[in-house]
């Protein structure tokens, strides 16, 4: 696209029409079901455009630091980046697999990047489950003390 609408604001805009002018037309359970996950998908893509080369820098840089390489610019291609970042986590899996994160100081940064990586993964997949996720950790965190 080139200027307006924005990629986020066309989206919303399909969303919307979607939810408010066809969700409450349709009676038959199975296309109100499929127009739902349909809404929620946009929902999603929303929110993964919304900060998606930031998201995947801060990976890129944390996946060098992880596996030991040293720190260099991403990529500026988008697609090169994805690319790069995906590259580094099939290294990463790979080291998982070798059995490198079995014990040690290592295995202590994995489990805190992938910790990490799952609450970013989530925080645009489903934000109301991290919500639900944090509270509890955290209302746990004071039963504890």
């Amino acid at each position: 696209m080139q200027d307006r609408p924005t990629t986020p604001e066309a989206l919303e805009a399909v969303r919307d029409f979607l939810a408010q002018e066809l969700l409450p037309s349709l009676s038959d359970p199975r296309r109100r079901y499929h127009l739902q996950i349909a809404l929620n998908v946009l929902r999603i893509v929303e929110r993964e455009a919304e900060g998606e080369d930031a998201r995947l820098r801060a990976e890129y840089a944390a996946l060098r630091d992880l596996l030991g390489l040293p720190p260099a610019a991403p990529p500026e291609d988008p697609a090169a980046l994805r690319q790069a970042v995906l590259e580094a986590n099939r290294t990463l899996c790979a080291r998982i697999r070798q059995g490198d994160a079995d014990a040690g100081s290592w295995r202590q940064r994995v489990v805190a990047h992938v910790e990490a990586s799952v609450e970013a993964k989530l925080a645009v997949n489903n934000p109301a489950v991290l919500a639900a996720f944090r509270a509890e950790a955290a209302a746990g965190s004071q039963g504890a003390s």
